[in-house]
């Protein structure tokens, strides 16, 4: 800006450096920032999962997205083209100093569910290993999360029905040399430990009376009563601080963007 003698000032050089400095000093915070992207199946998604919880346990600076969905498997959650949305905020990540994604699938692709399952052996893999390649391509960082365990109890035994799923994803995570989130081992012992009374307060709702069947939701509803894989407060309280304690030791990088105390770690 000119005086009124035809020379710029010295203050209005000052003011334009000023502002010149803070615009790159806010691109430089922009571009330091981090972003979590999770994807799975229900026992992650909003409302019936852990991955909210999980979201509000990271400082405010982190972007945490939960894109997982209820009734989704390794394979239909591509197919319905949720992938494809994916990978479009990936391709889109100059705001970003690292990208997470978390992957978590299984109680879909079990045997039974048509549309959904998908062959242990054969398909579940390869889905799970094409998630994390693409991801790896796209300059983001993989990350592979063993399915959380249901709460189903007999003769006071816990049911771990989704260990050949569990297994499959530590295969997969190994091959691909991207980190993995033990949360079906931890949330199987702690299960196992707390018993069926206790694991059935971490649900979407209370438990009926002894002897009463359990409420079961309608084709197409969302899930309204009491089920032994869906979580309340309670248990997305319980397994999100054991994703964050995995995520904090799986990828120690991250272990800095969690608040204080929710880092997932034994003094919590």
């Amino acid at each position: 800006m000119k005086n009124r003698f035809g020379k710029i000032s010295f203050a209005a050089v000052l003011a334009a450096g000023l502002a010149g400095s803070m615009g790159v000093t806010g691109a430089a915070q922009a571009a330091d920032a981090v972003r979590v992207i999770l994807v799975g199946d229900s026992t992650m998604a909003p409302e019936t999962g852990y991955g909210n919880a999980l979201c509000q346990r990271f400082q405010a600076n982190v972007t945490c997205l939960n894109l997982a969905k209820g009734g989704r498997s390794s394979g239909s959650y591509r197919a319905e083209g949720s992938w494809d949305k994916v990978r479009t905020l990936l391709q889109d990540g100059r705001d970003y100093r690292a990208t997470y994604v978390l992957i978590q699938f299984g109680h879909n692709d079990q045997p039974g569910k048509p549309g959904r399952s998908t062959d242990l052996a054969t398909q579940f893999p390869q889905n799970m290993a094409a998630y994390a390649e693409e991801v790896k391509a796209l300059g983001a960082i993989p990350v592979l999360v063993t399915p959380l365990s249901r709460r189903s109890f007999r003769e006071g035994v816990l049911q771990t029905d989704l260990q050949p799923w569990a297994d499959a994803t530590r295969g997969v995570a190994a091959a691909e040399h991207v980190p993995l989130l033990e949360l079906n081992a931890d949330s199987v012992k702690a299960v196992q430990a707390m018993g069926m009374a206790e694991a059935d307060t971490l649900a979407m709702a209370p438990p009926p009376p002894p002897g009463s069947p359990a409420p079961q939701a309608r084709p197409g509803e969302s899930y309204r009563g009491f089920d032994r894989t869906h979580l309340g407060a309670k248990g997305a309280a319980l397994f999100s601080r054991m994703a964050a304690g995995e995520l904090a030791r799986a990828v120690p990088a991250l272990s800095a963007e969690f608040k204080p105390g929710l880092d997932g770690g034994a003094g919590e």
